[in-house]
């Protein structure tokens, strides 16, 4: 019983953490980015530019007609983090330390990128950008991360996860 109660207290402060760690960069880059154009890094490999990107990854179904978008962008994703926060909530005493990070990433960029969705006219600010020449990421933010991060953790660490769980 004490050790869910360390796994919850160390998934929320994650959770909570990653979440505030996000809505403070995107802050600071509305305040300090927003309309100066693009501020590059190492040799043009990381690049620093605002913009409010009104659709999923890489604008996709940024045009969109707004019920489909609200509907597919905000609700659908809104519905299935809850389902996700419930199942790991749910079998926190049996998963691992190493999966509910990944879980708790996942959650904390998912509410993170909603936040925006819900209370900045659907916009969500991105302001990072990797790559090579020509080769490069689309802009992103923190919760981007998180959501990947926790992602690949999952996929690492997803033969173990069936262990754990069962």
């Amino acid at each position: 019983m004490k050790l869910a109660k360390t796994k919850l207290l160390l998934f929320s402060l994650l959770v909570f953490l990653s979440i505030g760690c996000d809505r403070v960069t995107k802050g600071i880059a509305k305040e300090h980015l927003e309309g100066q154009g693009v501020r590059s890094f190492l040799n043009d490999t990381f690049r620093l530019v605002y913009v409010e990107n009104p659709g999923a990854a890489m604008s996709f179904g940024a045009d969109w007609n707004p019920a489909v978008k609200f509907w597919s962008l905000t609700l659908l994703p809104t519905c299935v983090l809850l389902l996700v926060l419930g199942f790991a909530l749910k079998n926190i005493h049996q998963l691992r330390p190493v999966h509910l990070a990944g879980f708790g990433l996942i959650i904390s960029g998912g509410f993170g990128n909603l936040f925006d969705r819900f209370f900045n006219d659907s916009l969500v600010p991105d302001f990072m950008n990797l790559g090579i020449h020509d080769l490069r990421t689309g802009i992103f933010n923190v919760a981007d991360v998180c959501i990947t991060v926790g992602i690949l953790i999952m996929l690492v660490f997803y033969r173990s996860m069936g262990r754990a769980a069962a």
